[in-house]
């Protein structure tokens, strides 16, 4: 049975990522793609999904032991477990390497005191858990292959088979280090190089620390960020330099319901605001690689922008449901692929355009395309800013004239013409100017009530919706106007939970509501953070870092979040790690270290 969301620990090489529960089960894992098929999919299913446990024996009736103590080394994405038994205390090293050639998941065995039995089960599935793979020895090495797919497992323990799994048996004494790997490779190749574990373990380590060296930031909320900032890298793809939004499928934000989504895809939104955090802490190259991966996804078709692309920059992300795995704690449907790729969101315009003028604004190498393109976005958006959109939050309802979409189109229009007023473009300035004022009238016009004093979720609309939030953040209003401190007060009565932290919007429990979802959703953790930024920007700092330390206290002993909170089973759900959980408390914590709103 899978762990609890929060249970699980990330490792990754910057191309897919596995998630590791406190049992030492794997329990997910991608290969050779953030977006491939899963070989382990037991998170979503069941054991018969494919898992790969490796801990202290125990009996078959008899559940896992938990690690008594797991952390990352330093600062870095190599996760240490340790289990103290009646017989001795052990420890288990896992990571994958940064690589350069066939995907490798590493995992080493160490006696620390006593005699442990230890035991490896391994129960490789392809497909999602669906197909069994033929298991076979090749000299001296275990290999599984399946259709295209081929993945290898070396191990200086002697193992056997049984029910279709591989098992190891062994003790381990102080001292002893015996090593686990499995490569990743394409069926019709020669098998992989056998694996290194030692050598990998301390190049990975060395790359983790050369990385986190170039952060800029030393606050005091710096163990936090860190964190943050690896797990942000941990997400993106290397070779193209696209970021998932999380590593993960259909962990779901309504436990046992039907909002459940594939998030393995490179969403702009997320992208870019990841994109501005990297920039504010100092890493300017994975700036340069996703303005490439940008160019190279849009591929001068700005009228066709898409909300997602694969992490290649694919466009066709096709929804599909996997009706043979019962989902996460009975949570089906499990999706792959994502419906919403073809929504029409005009707020991404904004964000896009934010990143490229924060690159600019930064010193990142000038880029003609880049400029040529945020001014094709913007004529774009000169036809098509007044026509009602999906929205931020991807409503499978009726579209909407949203009041942040207009915001994030006014936000566009501001930065192009920044970007043309400092010589770096040419473009039509006074009627882009004209063009500002007018998105500035509407918004102020159709999505504000005079008389509860806040903006709207959408044109005509009593709703809230915590995206208004964002308002005085890019520069909309500032943040002393009567209507922003109002539109904040509005949303910490209607949408706060009674913890404190902030709903995206109201549900309606059974019924469908405005996302045409049934059932209700947990406190979003991104606009949690949002108001803890708000309340400091209209000086109510204390209260701020209180609401940003209770938000600290939600992340898993890794320093790991979820998408959001469930306030009745008090536990992190949705899928995890979120990107887009984590780049706002980067930004939270730049602005209260700068505020002096910090306690101790």
């Amino acid at each position: 049975m899978a762990g609890r969301i929060e249970d699980y620990a990330l490792i990754g090489d910057m191309q897919t990522a596995a998630l590791v529960c406190r049992d030492g089960t794997v329990d997910w894992l991608c290969l050779p793609r953030f977006d491939s098929h899963a070989v382990f999919a037991g998170l979503l299913g069941t054991e018969e999904h494919g898992f790969w446990r490796l801990g202290p024996a125990h009996a078959a009736d008899a559940v896992p032991p938990v690690a008594a103590r797991r952390s990352y080394r330093g600062d870095s994405l190599i996760l240490e477990s340790e289990w103290d038994t009646p017989r001795g205390t052990v420890r288990v090293t896992d990571f994958m390497p940064p690589r350069d050639g066939a995907p490798q998941l590493i995992r080493i065995v160490e006696g620390v005191t006593g005699r442990v039995p230890m035991r490896s089960a391994l129960r490789m599935r392809f497909s999602y858990g669906r197909v069994v793979p033929w298991v076979h020895k090749h000299e001296g090495r275990t290999v599984a292959v399946a259709g295209p797919d081929s993945v290898w497992f070396d191990t200086e323990a002697e193992t056997y088979g049984k029910s279709l799994t591989t098992y190891a048996d062994f003790t381990v004494a102080p001292g002893d280090r015996i090593a686990f790997t499995i490569s990743w490779q394409p069926s019709h190749r020669e098998p992989p190089p056998l694996p290194e574990p030692e050598a990998s373990l301390e190049a990975t380590e060395e790359f983790w620390r050369e990385w986190v060296d170039h952060c800029t930031y030393h606050g005091p909320y710096r163990e936090a960020v860190i964190r943050s900032l690896i797990t942000l890298k941990a997400l993106t793809y290397a070779p193209t330099g696209g970021i998932v939004a999380a590593p993960t499928t259909s962990l779901p934000e309504d436990i046992g319901g039907v909002r459940n989504w594939d998030y393995r895809y490179t969403w702009l939104r997320d992208a870019a605001i990841t994109l501005s955090s990297l920039l504010r802490t100092g890493y300017r190259e994975e700036a340069r690689a996703w303005r490439e991966w940008l160019l190279r996804a849009v591929a001068g078709d700005p009228e066709n922008l898409q909300i997602m692309y694969g992490i290649a920059g694919e466009r066709e992300l096709g929804e599909a449901e996997l009706d043979w795995l019962p989902g996460y704690e009975k949570s089906a449907p499990v999706r792959v692929g994502n419906g919403a790729a073809h929504q029409l969101q005009l707020d991404v315009y904004g964000e896009v355009t934010e990143a490229l003028h924060l690159a600019h604004m930064t010193g990142l190498a000038r880029n003609d395309y880049a400029s040529l393109l945020q001014l094709k976005l913007i004529r774009y958006l000169e036809d098509h800013w007044q026509e009602p959109d999906e929205g931020i939050w991807e409503v499978r309802g009726p579209r909407r004239h949203f009041v942040h979409s207009k915001v994030m189109a006014w936000v566009a229009v501001d930065r192009t013409i920044k970007l043309i007023e400092s010589g770096d473009a040419d473009g039509p300035l006074e009627r882009w100017k004209e063009l500002r004022d007018d998105i500035h009238r509407d918004v102020c016009e159709k999505g504000y009530d005079k008389e509860r004093n806040t903006f709207t979720q959408s044109y005509g609309s009593q709703e809230l919706d915590a995206s208004l939030l964002l308002i005085p953040q890019m520069g909309f209003l500032p943040p002393d106007d009567k209507r922003v401190i109002g539109t904040i007060e509005a949303i910490q009565r209607e949408l706060s939970t009674p913890d404190g932290f902030i709903l995206r919007y109201p549900t309606s429990g059974g019924d469908e509501g405005v996302d045409g979802l049934p059932g209700d959703e947990g406190a979003f953790l991104a606009c949690s953070f949002w108001m803890a930024d708000d309340l400091a920007m209209i000086g109510r700092v204390d209260e701020a870092r209180k609401l940003f330390e209770k938000l600290l206290a939600l992340r898993n002993d890794l320093g790991l979040l979820a998408e959001e909170w469930d306030p009745r089973l008090q536990r992190q759900v949705g899928n995890f790690p979120q990107a887009f959980s984590h780049v706002p408390l980067i930004d939270t914590a730049l602005r209260l270290t700068a505020s002096g709103a910090y306690g101790g």
